[in-house]
């Protein structure tokens, strides 16, 4: 998948988030690292920036054994933070590291029992673990846990930062595109870098050119165009024939 094949390896390859950039590189600096709470709508970087940073600190060769990754949403209950995030933050870190890093993803799913047990872990193992918590509402994370996290806030990708990334992607794999396809996909990706990203390569898989016309099939998308003509069609009092266009919309393209 691209959007593995792309992931950032190191901070500088992030986009976007340059403050926060700034922030965790002080960190690496200093060799000391808090606990951390990234929050943020899904596809602006948490996930990314949690691996980027791993690797900066342990190394790329030596990140196995020193991270935990878990997601949340899926193994969200006490007995996971009592077994596999306890069993995993007593022990020590591996080929001299100064510590462990535990990331839990859509951490805003864990249950409230489950979050009491992990405030208790994150104060027991703070000497071997750093613990970096994701989620898309901080506003679930109980108030404990919060205080003992830096807080950083991941916005939505404005769509310069996304085409730029687009056409990184499209020359390395030696796509053929024009801006207005680039543009389709930004406009649909809505500051979700991975979404555009799976746009990109599933457009790209059906062997054309990526242009709007194939951005627009390959996602089921609607042109605005479209339903403009349905409107001005309406408007000139061409009833049946805004009728027919607006039927064809709904029962050949399949839109809502």
């Amino acid at each position: 998948m691209w959007t593995e094949k792309y992931r950032p390896n190191e901070l500088d390859d992030l986009i976007g988030h340059d403050e926060i950039k700034l922030r965790l590189k002080g960190f690496l600096k200093s060799k000391s690292l808090p606990h951390l709470l990234f929050a943020g709508p899904p596809g602006t970087g948490k996930t990314s920036a949690v691996l980027a940073l791993a690797k900066e600190i342990f190394g790329k060769e030596n990140i196995r054994g020193n991270i935990l990754e878990l997601n949340a949403s899926d193994e969200r209950g006490i007995d996971v933070i009592r077994n596999q995030v306890k069993e995993f933050a007593r022990i020590l870190p591996l080929n001299k590291a100064p510590f462990k890093i535990i990331s839990l993803d859509e951490a805003d799913a864990l249950t409230s029992s489950a979050q009491q047990a992990l405030r208790r872990t994150m104060e027991r193992y703070s000497t071997t673990s750093r613990f970096v918590l994701l989620c898309n509402y901080p506003s679930k994370i109980i108030e404990p846990i919060q205080s003992r996290c830096v807080y950083f806030r991941f916005n939505r990708l404005p769509g310069v930062s996304i085409k730029e990334n687009l056409i990184k992607v499209s020359d390395a794999e030696k796509l053929t595109y024009d801006q207005e396809g680039l543009d389709a996909i930004v406009n649909l990706s809505d500051g979700d870098i991975r979404k555009s990203i799976n746009i990109l390569q599933a457009t790209a898989a059906l062997g054309s050119k990526i242009d709007k016309k194939s951005v627009l099939e390959t996602v089921g998308g609607l042109d605005v165009k479209d339903i403009k003509n349905i409107l001005q069609t309406a408007l000139n009092q061409e009833f049946d024939k805004a009728k027919s266009a607006l039927q064809n919309i709904l029962f050949v393209k399949g839109i809502s």
